[in-house]
């Protein structure tokens, strides 16, 4: 009933930004007649407004309307009424849901923009590298063509590098290189060693993942110490003889285990001694870890093992995290587990939560598809309201129904089943999988039925080609098998990706010409000055491998070049060669240079 008298509350918050949305709209008239070099003095004369007293909120529908022309220009992209809405929504504060295909990558240039003008800096959020680097070469152009400096932030760079790059107006970033540059920079003992500005503003994509999914998730960073490593051995195999029925009790939610009165009389019979927690010889530590690892961390699902190293896959996200490991003994654990060498244990120095980290922001906002399930707790934690904003067009997607079978086995056939049928059909199918292992099991049974098919997850081998079988998911037939790491913000065009593929094709011939070649100090993940040396743990860095993401494969297309074309291409690495050097620049750098041949990144033309 007074839902009925007061109206629907979303419609009422909606209401109140129609006012922005026609004063920009009449303002589109008269940016259009300004030139290039008039759009860009623009951004001075908001902060020459700004420093004289008018607030962002006087600025907005200005500053909107500029943005909105520098997307048609740069991008050819122009933000409907819908977005422009959702980037006032986000200026707010607040939390805008925007249903999946509606722009909420361009919608985020709005807030970015007008927060920037401050000079206190801008962070726009993502969940990975990848997105990252796409969203800072792609709608980093907007905001460069009208005079604002972009960072970005990628786990392979050095102090000096972040240092630059959080220096910018506009930072893309993923949450958890923000969180360990807050905790390096805590621990630095010298100003000059501290890469980050005071926290501002930021704008969060995939806002429920981060802020609601991994709110919890502690990142720590961790120096080693020195344990024997024949304890967590034995351990193992003492555990090997306890059994869940009667010797311990598992706790699957709190990731925890407890041992029984029997299990503790027959862990210290087995090892031959009196107490587990006889401080002299200590045993509880080693033996509950190796419970752990025996119960709750599971092969394939919650790690790999990769070069005789256990490597972990990240829940949310899919992505192996190289070099981050378990603390507290619960790596080694699983390193004795598995049989595969022990790395010495690591203690926490320094540890923040992601919910504790993004409440250090004065002012935050985010987006995401599906937000307004856990509007409560975005209200009662973040103190931010949640604001469905309608679609631009009608939708005309249909979703069905679960369909649920007896056993998993059913289900998987019957998966590899509609995938075939819509692969003869000539539609591009993409499956979406909780784990290496089922994206593998559904792999095989594809293979039985001779279903030609790419698969996306944590193995190193597919990471190395995520880029290329993402471009081409979208072809016709192409079938595409990805855990979650194809699951936020991955944009899949319909018909592939042509444009992208030849950018591969370009970083193909040109990456191992030109970077410098690898030594044992690079791609190191970066660690506070005057600490022991150690390990970032739970969600840290360490030395790992590093993949190489410029390889293509020759199953996917394009692998034939014209011979003109192929001329065309090898003329144009040699004339890159003469103008930087032979294999003289650093990855990120010739990476850079390739998005600006593409028209992806910003040139200074003077």
């Amino acid at each position: 009933m007074l839902r009925n008298l007061l109206g629907d509350p979303n419609t009422r918050k909606l209401k109140k930004y129609k006012p922005y949305v026609t004063e920009i709209n009449l303002l589109e008239e008269d940016i259009l007649d300004l030139s290039d070099d008039e759009l860009r003095r623009k951004t001075g004369e908001f902060k020459e407004r700004f420093n004289k007293g008018e607030t962002l909120d006087d600025i907005l529908p200005e500053a909107f309307a500029v943005v909105r022309e520098a997307g048609k220009r740069v991008l050819g992209l122009r933000h409907f009424d819908v977005q422009i809405i959702g980037g006032a929504i986000l200026h707010t504060g607040q939390i805008a849901e925007m249903k999946t295909g509606e722009g909420k990558t361009l919608v985020a240039t709005l807030p970015s923009y007008l927060n920037a003008i401050t000079g206190k800096g801008v962070h726009v959020i993502t969940v990975n590298d990848y997105l990252a680097r796409r969203d800072a070469e792609w709608m980093g152009q907007v905001h460069r063509f009208l005079g604002l400096s972009v960072g970005l932030i990628q786990s392979t760079m050095n102090s000096a590098e972040r240092k630059k790059n959080y220096d910018c107006d506009i930072t893309y970033v993923t949450n958890s290189e923000v969180g360990f540059d807050y905790l390096r920079d805590n621990m630095a003992t010298s100003m000059t060693d501290v890469v980050q500005k005071p926290f501002n503003y930021c704008v969060i994509d995939e806002v429920d993942s981060i802020l609601i999914d991994e709110a919890r998730t502690p990142l720590i960073i961790s120096g080693q110490v020195e344990r024997p490593t024949e304890k967590y051995i034995e351990a193992s195999q003492i555990t090997s003889a306890l059994n869940k029925e009667n010797h311990y009790e598992v706790d699957e939610k709190a990731r925890n285990v407890l041992l029984t009165d029997e299990g503790f009389a027959e862990a210290e019979r087995l090892l031959e001694v009196k107490d587990l927690f006889d401080p002299e010889n200590p045993w509880a530590h080693f033996i509950f870890n190796a419970i752990k690892a025996k119960e709750l961390f599971i092969k394939d699902v919650n790690y790999i093992v990769r070069n005789n190293e256990v490597v972990i896959v990240d829940e949310f996200t899919g992505r192996v995290l190289t070099g981050r490991r378990w603390s507290d003994g619960l790596h080694q654990a699983i390193e004795a587990k598995e049989r595969v060498e022990i790395q010495p244990e690591t203690q926490t120095l320094a540890t923040i939560t992601y919910q504790n980290l993004f409440l250090l922001y004065p002012k935050i906002s985010g987006m995401t598809g599906t937000a307004k399930t856990e509007e409560a707790e975005f209200e009662r934690i973040y103190k931010l309201e949640v604001t469905v904003i309608p679609t631009n067009r009608i939708r005309r997607r249909q979703d069905w129904s679960d369909v649920v079978f007896k056993t998993e086995e059913g289900k998987w056939k019957a998966i590899a089943k509609e995938c075939a049928q819509m692969h003869k059909n000539g539609r591009p199918v993409l499956v979406g999988t909780t784990s290496v292992e089922k994206s593998e099991y559904l792999s095989k049974l594809l293979k039985k039925d001779s279903i030609q098919h790419e698969l996306l997850n944590a193995r190193p081998e597919n990471v190395e080609r995520e880029a290329e079988i993402v471009a081409q998911a979208g072809r016709r037939g192409a079938v595409t098998i990805a855990t979650n790491m194809a699951g936020r913000g991955t944009d899949i065009i319909l018909g592939g990706n042509a444009e992208y593929m030849a950018r591969l094709k370009v970083r193909q011939y040109l990456i191992p010409r030109i970077v410098q070649p690898e030594n044992d100090n690079a791609f190191m993940g970066q660690q506070a000055s005057g600490l022991p040396k150690g390990n970032d743990s739970g969600q840290g860095f360490t030395v790992g491998n590093k993949v190489n993401l410029w390889k293509t494969s020759p199953k996917v297309f394009p692998t034939e070049l014209t011979s003109d074309t192929e001329n065309l291409l090898k003329s144009a690495v040699d004339f890159a060669i003469q103008e930087y050097g032979e294999r003289s620049l650093l990855e990120l750098e010739a990476e850079e240079k390739v998005a600006v041949a593409a028209e992806k990144a910003p040139t200074d033309d003077k």
